[in-house]
């Protein structure tokens, strides 16, 4: 069976925290902000691609009586796959930004074979891995645009 990740989901207590993280510092995209400030979705996305988003639930979402129900805080990290013109200039907004990173470059496995990864946090201490694949003779393989 093969599949495509449609959505993660993250528990969020800093909303514009968040936001400004993964706009200003990883340059996502947003989706739906406009009707969550307006009071029209009870939460904000933003893009990793075409076919994936992460949802920022506030915190009245994940409470034990939502009607989600009780989530727990289960997520041990997530892998942000780009092109490394794309990751270059991540690592250097990180630093820009004074983002730590707490792992890497490292050599690490994933869904394409073995790429190259960095390690950080978000503003509510979820991990994040950011990576760019190698392909033949170890040129780098572009598998987003940058």
């Amino acid at each position: 069976m093969k599949c495509l990740l449609d959505h993660i989901v993250l528990n969020v207590t800093d909303m514009e925290d968040m936001l400004s993280f993964y706009v200003d510092i990883l340059g996502l995209a947003t989706e739906r902000l406009g009707l969550y400030r307006n009071g029209k979705v009870p939460f904000p996305s933003v893009r990793l691609g075409e076919d994936t988003v992460v949802d920022f639930f506030p915190a009245g979402m994940w409470s034990a009586d939502s009607e989600a129900g009780p989530c727990g805080m289960h997520l041990n990290h997530f892998c942000l796959a780009m092109g490394k013109p794309a990751w270059d200039e991540l690592s250097v907004r990180l630093a820009q930004e004074g983002v730590a990173i707490e792992t890497g470059p490292v050599k690490r496995w994933g869904a394409h074979g073995t790429g190259i990864s960095i390690y950080f946090r978000d503003p509510e201490n979820n991990l994040i891995e950011a990576r760019y694949y190698r392909g033949e003779n170890d040129r780098d393989r572009c598998l987003l645009d940058s």
